[in-house]
């Protein structure tokens, strides 16, 4: 019945790409909840998407063939690998991993130093992000850059959606951890020193995860990581290129760049959208939705919505950020939370403390990435540094 449907929108038009921002913000209060071949149903007002998060009957994440642990799993099983992946994202395990992230962010800005003009996303934000992915995993730096053509491949076989590359690319990554796994199952239990060693011992439904179970959740800690961590970062220094003064401020007072961080990605969210599925018959916003039909829900409409945020494109730094699905929401809010935002603040902070000066250049604007990706796909930025190497702090 839904490809009966005449589209409201074309989510790849030429009119769209120029700029998704400006594209999706006018959807919102046009057609908010709008109809696309490419897919299915997109909400686009915070109130829409925030009742989706909290109807996982109705809204299931299963959307894929493939197996996703757990994000596209439903309860009572998605609760089972959750408990599971949060333990690697508590507090204590976060501040024991910061000063590798600290030490791998300083060694970057510090590789830059004599570059002047530089692309912000291949020389800095693409590199943090493969760098410290393999620091948390523990794999070893020889990974850093089969990894990073890895992430390039998958980036440029999802935007042409290339089924039979993207196939070979997840067995490319299962044969990376595969090629992990079995020499810590060797080792035995004194072997279980990193996060893959760790995956092996742990345990869902009376048994020990399997290997489709770890490439699964190392697959989508990865993606997640590389892809959205650099866009954040790409993001966040253009932003911060572009008003000098918030820059300055934040190089003197670097206690408010954790809030600045989630203001400036609310309005310029590196991730696009989250799918679901409807599991029956529902109505939303008087269009509706049957069930088994695809749901798209937009990020950067919902976190620019103006009934949720007022003056919602102005960075206000005193916001109240409880609204904000920068993060998402709900049972399936996004468990790395903590280690994105402790990256994300060591990143930047690192680029104020090796600088002291971060300036766009204007015969070489950005070129913005393109669905299904956000952020920018090329960042030319002029760094100007000190005389002296600073010393990177916490």
């Amino acid at each position: 019945m839904s490809n009966m449907r005449s589209p409201d929108w074309d989510p790849k038009s030429a009119a769209v790409l120029r700029d998704q921002r400006a594209a999706f913000d006018e959807m919102r209060e046009r057609c908010p909840v709008a109809y696309s071949d490419l897919l299915g149903w997109s909400l686009f007002r915070h109130e829409d998407i925030v009742r989706v998060l909290n109807d996982p009957d109705t809204f299931s994440s299963v959307v894929s063939r493939n197996l996703s642990v757990p994000n596209g799993m439903d309860p009572p099983e998605h609760g089972q690998y959750r408990r599971i992946i949060e333990r690697y994202f508590a507090p204590q395990a976060m501040q024991a991993f910061e000063p590798q992230c600290r030490s791998i962010a300083a060694d970057l800005v510090r590789s830059l130093r004599g570059r002047v003009a530089l692309e912000l996303m291949g020389d800095f934000a693409h590199p943090f992000a493969v760098r410290v992915q393999c620091a948390f995993l523990g794999w070893p730096a020889s990974m850093h850059e089969p990894l990073r053509l890895w992430a390039q491949k998958n980036h440029a076989a999802t935007l042409a959606q290339d089924r039979p590359a993207m196939a070979d690319i997840a067995h490319e990554f299962s044969g990376y951890v595969l090629g992990l796994l079995q020499p810590r199952r060797d080792a035995g239990i004194q072997g279980h020193q990193d996060v893959i060693g760790s995956l092996i011992s742990q345990q869902v439904k009376g048994r020990p995860l399997n290997d489709e179970e770890i490439i699964s959740i190392l697959r989508n800690w990865t993606v997640g990581e590389i892809s959205t961590i650099a866009a954040a970062v790409g993001v966040v220094a253009q932003y911060l290129a572009e008003h000098t003064e918030l820059q300055q401020q934040l190089r003197t007072q670097p206690t408010l760049l954790p809030d600045a961080i989630e203001e400036i990605l609310r309005m310029y969210g590196p991730l696009l959208a989250n799918r679901r599925v409807t599991t029956r018959t529902v109505e939303i916003g008087g269009r509706t939705i049957n069930a088994g039909e695809r749901i798209s829900l937009n990020w950067v409409a919902a976190n620019r919505d103006g009934l949720v945020f007022t003056d919602p494109q102005s960075f206000r730094l005193d916001r109240d950020a409880s609204a904000n699905l920068l993060y998402g929401a709900g049972i399936h809010v996004c468990p790395g939370a903590p280690l994105a935002r402790m990256e994300l603040r060591v990143a930047v902070r690192a680029l104020l403390d090796g600088t002291t000066s971060i300036d766009p250049i204007a015969q070489r604007p950005p070129t913005s990435a393109v669905h299904p990706a956000s952020g920018f796909a090329t960042l030319p930025l002029h760094l100007t540094f000190p005389s002296q190497p600073s010393t990177h702090q916490r």
